[in-house]
């Protein structure tokens, strides 16, 4: 894709679009500030560059019927989402519509050079199957922090070797088209934002609880990464004073306590001493154990298992809890790959938050579980490109 909108009221139009779908002039004259000439202006030079199509006759409001507006259905974004164990690749049309999604087991401690051979490869996959012939941007969502203007990690403490890696510009060069880089719960927090369950959210928080733990910050709708793109790195925040040790080098950080790892490390402790029977069976069985085995014990009644949730929850409800006390948002949403734990999980933070909070930040305040499930991030990160290039060049 080489045109760009040429201003701002363009750039607004092509938002509008994507978010709400194909729209008479009439219809985005009310949602825009612009006079009906100038409106018309705008959107027949957003035709001519191709950016958007004519897509048969708009309802009538009385007089003359006019055409729907549509994003160019050929747009193609490609959306990718490295987490700590796997990797998420979808394309996606211009509305961030996922047309086709893949998943792959990945070890981010590989390094860059070998995770982006797999995701090369799975975006070669997607086009093979027809999805896409090119792509038109690229969104990828990294476990670490993000020093977003340049698209570059950040002293990532879960991902040796990809400190500095210029992520942007090498994937960049690879794929042919422009891509933009951010932290993974940022744009889980943007997909849930986009088509989830904060679509009428303007002020949330998303906590993600997989290997690590992250938050992502949203603000009067916009997505605040701090001065240096570590803002939301909650795991790092202490819950035991000289506690155990933490990948980050620190003490008694929540992620020692409650992430997917520590609960894999809990539940392997608790089969190997006996106080699980269902847990030591499942060990046996496969050599070690995950969240999700942790979630299937749970779900057959083991007590261990249910406890090591509840506990989890409540660490993680007592960080939330300053959260809330000191952001007051509007909406908490978790997702993750330990939100397989489910209600229980859910209703651990709960109480927690609703204990500890003022009442006035929580008497209407949602703590819900993400709708998006694993295409959260994915869809976040097509929103991201696709923001990127929905702004004036």
């Amino acid at each position: 894709m080489t045109a760009r909108p040429a201003n701002a009221h363009q750039a607004r139009l092509l938002r509008l679009l994507r978010d709400g779908g194909p729209n008479s002039r009439a219809q985005l004259g009310d949602q825009v500030d612009l006079s009906r000439s100038k409106l018309a202006v705008e959107v027949d030079r957003l035709l001519e560059t191709g950016l958007v199509v004519a897509d048969g006759l708009a309802a009538s409001r009385g007089g003359r019927r006019s055409h729907n507006i549509r994003l160019a259905p050929a747009l193609r974004f490609l959306g990718v989402d490295i987490g700590a164990t796997s990797i998420d690749v979808a394309v996606t049309n211009a509305e961030l519509e996922v047309l086709g999604h893949l998943n792959h087991p990945m070890d981010v401690r590989e390094g860059p050079v070998a995770v982006f051979e797999q995701v090369l490869a799975m975006a070669a996959k997607l086009k093979v199957t027809g999805l896409a012939e090119e792509f038109d941007g690229a969104g990828i969502g990294v476990p670490g922090p993000v020093r977003f203007p340049e698209g570059v990690p950040v002293a990532p403490p879960i991902m040796p070797g990809w400190d500095g890696f210029p992520v942007r510009e090498a994937l960049s060069q690879e794929l042919g088209c422009p891509v933009m880089v951010d932290n993974d719960v940022n744009l889980m927090a943007m997909g849930e934002q986009h088509a989830g369950v904060a679509r009428s959210a303007g002020d949330f928080l998303c906590i993600k609880i997989g290997t690590g733990i992250g938050c992502g910050i949203v603000v009067g709708g916009e997505v605040y990464r701090g001065t240096t793109g570590s803002a939301g790195d909650i795991g790092h925040i202490q819950v035991v004073a000289d506690g155990r040790a933490c990948a980050c080098g620190n003490k008694g950080c929540l992620e020692a306590y409650f992430s997917g790892a520590a609960l894999a490390r809990d539940a392997e402790d608790a089969a190997r001493t006996g106080r699980s029977p269902e847990l030591a069976a499942r060990l046996e069985v496969s050599g070690r154990l995950t969240a999700v085995d942790v979630a299937a014990a749970a779900a057959a009644g083991d007590p261990t298992a249910l406890d090591l949730i509840r506990e989890g929850g409540n660490r993680v409800g007592q960080v939330i809890a300053g959260l809330v006390s000191f952001f007051n948002p509007a909406l908490v949403v978790i997702g993750g790959g330990v939100t397989g734990l489910g209600h229980t999980l859910l209703a651990s933070v709960r109480t927690q938050v609703y204990r500890q909070s003022l009442p006035l930040a929580t008497g209407n305040l949602p703590i819900v579980l993400g709708e998006l499930g694993p295409t959260a991030g994915v869809t976040g990160a097509a929103r991201l490109i696709s923001d990127h290039l929905f702004s004036p060049a």
